[in-house]
């Protein structure tokens, strides 16, 4: 069986932003069904089949991989902090004699970290109190990467007895 233009259109719709009920909106589909009709289209071989069709399709016409955006989410979610900088503690006598101790901090020269190591940095600023360093948001590129793993269920389990018929809510 053939598709029909608006399956067509709500699979080019999905693959902008992976989103079954707004791609479904966009292709035309009531906005009352329209998050029911995307979960449908998605779950229908053909469709299905087109969708995946078109987003190899932009993988080859981008030349960006699964792999490559994996690899990507890796740097980042694999960064510490000890790349980039590296924390001493020193002692220093007061004048009265004391020791006091106290821990400095520098940040590596960034001719001297690893290229690939520096895609985890998100931004490097001078402040008033000096330079910051801050990294890219490594919890969430590791929870891309164990969804991609398939580490995380998302689907939501609901058990539960009906006892009513839906006429009866009605009357």
């Amino acid at each position: 069986m053939a598709l029909t233009d608006k399956q067509v259109l709500f699979a080019q719709e999905y693959i902008v932003d992976l989103n079954a009920g707004a791609a479904a909106i966009r292709a035309g589909y009531s906005e009352k069904t329209a998050y029911e009709m995307g979960y449908e289209n998605l779950r229908k071989p053909q469709i299905a089949e087109l969708i995946q069709q078109m987003m190899d399709e932009r993988s080859k016409r981008t030349e960006i991989t699964a792999d490559m955006v994996l690899k990507e989410y890796a740097k980042i979610g694999f960064s510490n902090i000890t790349d980039y900088l590296k924390v001493e503690q020193k002692e220093m006598a007061t004048e009265s004699g004391n020791i006091v101790t106290y821990k400095t901090v520098d940040i590596f020269e960034t001719d001297m970290i690893d290229r690939h190591k520096l895609d985890a940095v998100a931004e490097i600023r001078q402040t008033k109190e000096g330079i910051a360093l801050k990294l890219h948001d490594k919890k969430g590129a590791l929870d891309s990467i164990a969804r991609h793993l398939g580490m995380f269920n998302d689907s939501l389990k609901v058990d539960a007895t009906v006892t009513k018929k839906l006429e009866e809510f009605f009357s």
